[in-house]
């Protein structure tokens, strides 16, 4: 306050005042969920505010309107609730209006219809809670009148309705003060009327069935056809299809319609029949050869039959008749189709049952009889007529059937090689049975496979082979060894056969095949043959050391391993390797050997193989020294281990001079002119071949020769080594 004593007087505030309070002029209830209020409005209020509360104190609500009258809304049916307005501007609200009291009215009662009939409606509700009276109002549709029924019951039937049109029923509730509450609208339709048929019809086609036709009544929405046999179709138009029917069958008909009421009562039964079945059992009899009958068993609702027999030529032969037979003429070997229709007033069946009838057939007469197998026969032949199986047998067999089978072939397996069979192809039919008159036709197997009984080397690429004959004479055998990359032959009428260059280290499958002018026999069970490996072509000796030599040789076809010899009066060398060459040990020099190699399969065949001699080298020399002589010359000396004479050549390796010398067979020394001395020196002694070959392993030596006059004290033949 006292600032605002010294606020300047140039400013001005704005002050802003409240409404003028209402006064509620009535308060009513026209739903079971709102109160409205109408007041008098009041000059400077924007909007007013309507406050309801429960009498209970437990419910309070405001809710705003623009002007009078005002609607709360939300409230429980048949409730006391205390009402006030407010009015409001932007300076607020004003207080609360005198209050007034006002009961919201009752609930409409909840109207549940169906039609028990075509012209009835039943109407059901549950009590209304504070109703004392009910008000129920029905409209036809389409109609302006108005049926107006007040109860006090929760149940009322409408009568005297029309069948399939919808009615709509407003339902009210009166509370004890006399006023109404909310109302509720619903429709029914009754039940539609019973429709009248007007047709029941076969119709034809691949699967039999019926038409039904009949009119359409007023307020149907579908419709349901059912038969006596409990088949039935559903639909909204006025016709209607059941399928599939069974022939024969005597049955009715009724319709009813439907609506979303109900159905209606089911139409007067309307019957019809179906068209007789066919015949199950149909069967020709011939009691006598030519005189043949068709019989069929008895079929209800049947007028009279009409048989048809049509012979496989094109002949065709029918007969109308009440009883279930018809006689006809038939000939041997042809087959007959018979079938009967059944009459009556729906018509026939469109089908029937066809059997077939074939007299007893005649023998073929273009008969093959051939040979497709060493055991086994082919037969074959042109079908005959009235033929339903052929039965063919052999009568080296004791006439076991080998063949029943409708086709015209068989095949006579398992026979006897080498034989003749009498074969006979006999038609038969399940009625009339086999003709047996007719001719065999002979015909022979193959011959036997021959055994191989033993093989046997002859020479080094010739081999004896044994086969067994199980044939007639004259029978010719052919051996076969075939081999990876090559085939050898040999013929022959007796038990063997000689086969002849055949390959080195091959594996042979031997077989034999015996052959007539009939044809081949099967091939014997096959034998193998396996030839020796073949000797190496080349074989080189080399002498490696004194003692000891390598020995190469070129693969042997067929060779899994070998065994290596150098054989000599004064000993032998061997080895066994898998290689194609071997380092051989306890050699002796200066000897003459002979070279001999065994290639060996893998299954153990060996093939023995000789080559050229071979001489080993000459001995290397033994004691070897060397001497400084008087004249200035050094003298080698050696004694020699051959026992052949052979030249030797000396080489002298120093550090200041190299020198060579020769010796002539036979010498045992070599003299060299020394340029110098005092030097060291590496000797070397080898022998020389016939071949004018040096021997190349035999060992150095090397010696120390002092000068002459050293003060060492060495003589002049001294040697220092």
């Amino acid at each position: 306050l006292e600032q605002g004593l010294h606020t300047p007087l140039s400013l001005k505030s704005t002050v802003y005042i409240s409404p003028d309070v209402p006064s509620i002029d009535q308060a009513y209830s026209k739903n079971s969920d709102s109160i409205t209020v109408e007041f008098a409005e009041v000059s400077g209020a924007t909007s007013y505010i309507l406050r309801a509360e429960s009498t209970t104190g437990d419910f309070f609500f405001e809710t705003p309107t623009a002007k009078s009258p005002g609607t709360v809304v939300g409230l429980q049916p048949y409730t006391d609730y205390i009402l006030s307005v407010m009015s409001v501007n932007s300076g607020g609200r004003s207080q609360p209006s005198y209050p007034i009291k006002a009961r919201t009215v009752v609930i409409a009662p909840k109207l549940n219809t169906s039609s028990p009939s075509n012209d009835s409606i039943l109407v059901t509700w549950p009590p209304v809670e504070h109703a004392i009276r009910y008000t129920l109002i029905m409209i036809q549709e389409g109609s302006s009148t108005r049926l107006i029924l007040n109860t006090t019951d929760t149940t009322v039937t409408f009568d005297k309705l029309e069948p399939g049109v919808s009615y709509c029923i407003k339902g009210m509730a009166w509370d004890a003060e006399g006023r109404t509450g909310d109302d509720l609208t619903v429709c029914q339709i009754t039940r539609p009327p019973s429709p009248d048929v007007t047709q029941v019809q076969l119709t034809p086609g691949r699967s039999l069935g019926i038409a039904v036709y009949w009119m359409t009544v007023q307020g149907a929405n579908s419709y349901l056809v059912l038969a006596s046999n409990g088949q039935n179709c559903n639909t909204s138009d006025s016709y209607c299809f059941i399928s599939p029917q069974e022939c024969g069958q005597n049955h009715s008909i009724t319709v009813t319609a439907y609506n979303d009421a109900g159905p209606s009562s089911p139409s007067q039964s309307v019957g019809y029949i179906t068209y007789p079945c066919p015949p199950e059992n149909i069967w020709v009899e011939e009691p006598i050869a030519g005189n043949c009958s068709v019989v069929w068993e008895k079929v209800p609702l049947v007028e009279y039959y009409v048989a048809f027999i049509k012979r496989d030529d094109g002949t065709e032969k029918s007969c109308n008749t009440t009883k279930t037979t018809c006689q006809f003429f038939c000939m041997c070997g042809y087959t007959y189709l018979t079938s009967v229709f059944p009459y009556n007033q729906a018509g026939t069946s469109l089908f029937a049952d066809v059997r077939n009838y074939t007299t007893i057939p005649c023998c073929p007469q273009d008969v093959s009889v051939k040979l497709v197998s060493t055991e086994t026969l082919e037969v074959m032949w042109s079908p005959v007529k009235g033929a339903e199986l052929y039965e063919t047998t052999a009568a080296q067999t004791n006439n076991v059937l080998h063949c029943n089978d409708t086709s015209p072939v068989c095949a006579l397996s398992d026979l006897t090689c080498n034989s003749l069979y009498s074969v006979t192809v006999t038609p038969c039919s399940e009625l009339r049975g086999c003709n047996y008159t007719c001719t065999p036709y002979k015909q022979e197997t193959a011959p036997c496979a021959p055994e191989i009984l033993n093989m046997t080397q002859t020479t080094n690429s010739t081999y004896k082979v044994l086969i067994s004959t199980p044939n007639s004479p004259n029978t010719n055998y052919t051996i076969s060894a075939t081999g990876r990359y090559d085939k050898y032959t040999c013929q022959s009428r007796n038990n063997f056969c000689e086969l002849t260059q055949l390959s080195c280290g091959t594996i042979y499958e031997v077989t034999a095949v015996a052959s007539t002018a009939v044809g081949k026999s099967l091939p014997g069970y096959s034998k193998t043959l396996e030839t020796g490996p073949c000797c190496p072509s080349t074989v080189n000796v080399t002498q490696v050391t004194q003692a000891m030599t390598n020995l190469t040789w070129s693969p042997g076809t067929g060779a899994g391993s070998y065994i290596a010899t150098l054989m000599s009066p004064r000993g032998e060398a061997k080895c066994h390797t898998l290689d194609t060459h071997c380092l051989m040990g306890c050699i002796t020099c200066g000897t003459n050997y002979s070279v001999q190699l065994d290639a060996i399969s893998s299954t153990g065949y060996r093939s023995q193989c000789q080559y050229r001699g071979f001489s080993s080298s000459a001995c290397c020399p033994t004691g070897v020294k060397l001497y400084r002589r008087t004249n200035n010359s050094l003298r080698v000396y050696w004694r020699s281990s051959s026992p052949q004479a052979y030249n030797h050549t000396v080489e002298l390796y120093g550090t200041g001079a190299n020198y060579t010398c020769f010796a002539a067979a036979g010498s045992m020394y070599c003299d060299i002119q020394e340029g110098t001395c005092g030097d060291v020196y590496t000797v070397v002694v080898a022998p020389v071949g016939k071949s004018g070959v040096k021997v190349t392993f035999c060992l150095p030596r090397t010696y120390s020769v002092l000068c002459p006059g050293s003060n060492a004290g060495m003589g002049e033949y001294n040697l220092s080594e």
